[in-house]
């Protein structure tokens, strides 16, 4: 361990489906956060946590600031907002790809109403998918949003300047000892990384009018030595119609569910995993107060 050791907390926030999990992956060199293209994906704050011989850096993935409409959306905005409060770095990620959005100017809001003055790091992901002269002229509308410490561009998808970020990041941080085990990544079990995959596929690859009604309970989680995991989950919707959907004609997309959630689970927890998966219906449970608290949606205290 270096003698000017660092180690402290980068929380990373931005509107729903700026690419977020898709950073946090980037940054650990491993699959952690679970992603899709639909927004909301991340519902709870997750930490990424990064040893080196120099600093410790731990991630706070969490979820997009929007405009909510149920009680859950309410807890995803409340678990954003108490990472702001104990952060020594703010990471604040937008989209080149669209101009500031009303999600990107309320977060902006709360960024500079924040109570604790910690460094703010503006980063412009996606750059990729535009020409230089269009980045630089959305660059400067996200620079006029927001008084930020530093600017950089990135892909966090095709990891470009993501490493000078790291580096940047490093810097910001207090000396101290390490918060957590050089060993661990994570502060979630792997039960609720596995069920967070599963929810992403399912929200890839369904409908429009079904994913942000969905969630995944694990029922059963049993290592089988050489054979892997045998994993058995239940997929919860809303409405019958909504079953229908996920099931599929002959089983199909419930299949397809399964195959590509079981594909990231295996790269997570690098072994083989059986996946078995169920759905039921369970009506309205983003506004049920025992739905939240059992799929592990609590409130957070300051």
């Amino acid at each position: 361990m270096s003698a000017n050791f660092k180690a402290g907390f980068v929380a990373v926030v931005g509107r729903p489906n700026v690419g977020k999990s898709t950073l946090l992956n980037r940054l650990m060199g491993q699959p952690l956060a679970a992603v899709s293209s639909k927004p909301q994906t991340t519902r709870r704050n997750q930490l990424g946590i990064l040893t080196t011989e120099e600093a410790q850096l731990i991630f706070v993935d969490t979820p997009g600031l929007h405009q909510e409409h149920n009680k859950l959306g309410a807890l995803m905005n409340e678990q954003a907002q108490f990472a702001l409060q104990d952060a020594d770095v703010v990471l604040f990620l937008v989209d080149a790809a669209h101009s500031p959005q009303a999600e990107d100017r309320q977060l902006a809001e709360r960024l500079a109403a924040r109570r604790r003055k910690s460094p703010l790091v503006l980063a412009i992901n996606k750059v990729d998918l535009l020409s230089s002269e269009q980045l630089a002229a959305r660059r400067a509308e996200y620079e006029a949003l927001v008084e930020a410490h530093s600017v950089f561009e990135i892909s966090a998808a095709l990891g470009a300047g993501v490493e000078a970020l790291l580096d940047h990041l490093q810097s910001l941080l207090p000396e101290g000892q390490p918060f957590y085990p050089a060993e661990q990544v994570t502060d979630l079990y792997e039960r609720e990384i596995t069920a967070d995959l599963i929810r992403a596929a399912a929200m890839q690859l369904l409908r429009e009018e079904v994913p942000h009604g969905i969630d995944v309970r694990i029922d059963q989680f049993t290592e089988r030595g050489e054979s892997g995991a045998h994993i058995e989950a239940t997929i919860f919707v809303e409405r019958d119609s909504h079953k229908g959907i996920v099931v599929g004609k002959g089983g199909a997309m419930i299949k397809q569910i399964g195959q590509a959630a079981r594909k990231e689970i295996e790269a997570m927890s690098e072994r083989k995993v059986f996946l078995e998966l169920r759905v039921k219906v369970r009506p309205n449970w983003r506004n049920d107060e025992k739905s939240l608290k059992q799929f592990g949606y609590t409130r957070r205290m300051e």
